[in-house]
Parts: structure tokens; C-alpha cells; sequence
């Protein structure tokens, strides 16, 4: 390593405001932070889980319990589906030609310009 282009790399304490301390090393030194993994609800098992307008439930019927699949691909099948034929793509050399506008079209003069002589005022 190149000597004195690295900063100091020295001891810090973090502070949370639950009164933890963690003591690290950084370049900045002391920090002063709002929550920790000792007083957030979700590590300290403390965070409740709200069941707003039923989501756990449609969340459930949508991908879980045997009761709720088996009956969605009977449906399925009672009602078939019309699929729409799809246009075949067309690629870039089609779309210009449709409208006109090629390379070869752009770079040649056209051939009526060419053919007829200006008329030179007398």
C-alpha cells in the first residue's frame, strides 16, 4: 500500500437512541442513530402484522390452500378461450417499403429531375 493517500481508519461508537452502543472503526468517527437491531419491532419480534381488508386472505386463496386451485382450472377449462391470430411482425426493410421510404430512394435523385432540361430564361 502507498503510504499517506489512505485515510484513518480509526475506533467509533455508534450511538442509538435506545441507549445502545456499538463500537466499530470508520473514517468519520462517532455516529448518532434513531433505531437499531436491538430496539426495531421487526428484530425484536414486537412488530404486528395488519390485516388490512382482508389481503392475507385474497393472498391466500390466490396462491395457497388445495381448496382454492382446484377449483380455479376446472373453470378454466369449462370456458375456453378464443385466442386472437396475431399480424405476423414485420421487420424495419418491410415497414420502409410500405411507406416509401428507402435507402436506395433517398441517395439516387429522382428520375424525372434528371431527365427533364431546365428551361433557361431569355
Amino acid at each position: 500500500m502507498r503510504e499517506a493517500i489512505h485515510p484513518d481508519y480509526k475506533p467509533a461508537k455508534v450511538l442509538c437512541a435506545c441507549g445502545n452502543v456499538i463500537e466499530t472503526r470508520s473514517t468519520r468517527g462517532d455516529f448518532h442513530i434513531e433505531i437499531c437491531a436491538q430496539c426495531h419491532p421487526f428484530f425484536t419480534g414486537k412488530q404486528k402484522i395488519m390485516d388490512t381488508a382482508g389481503r392475507i386472505e385474497r393472498f391466500k386463496t390466490r396462491y395457497g390452500s388445495g381448496t382454492a386451485q382446484a377449483a380455479k382450472p376446472e373453470a378454466k377449462k369449462a370456458a375456453p378461450e378464443l385466442k386472437k391470430a396475431e399480424a405476423p411482425k414485420e421487420n424495419r426493410a418491410a415497414k420502409r417499403a410500405k411507406s416509401g421510404k428507402t435507402k436506395k430512394a433517398e441517395a439516387a435523385p429522382a428520375p424525372e429531375a434528371a431527365a427533364a432540361p431546365e428551361a433557361k430564361p431569355e
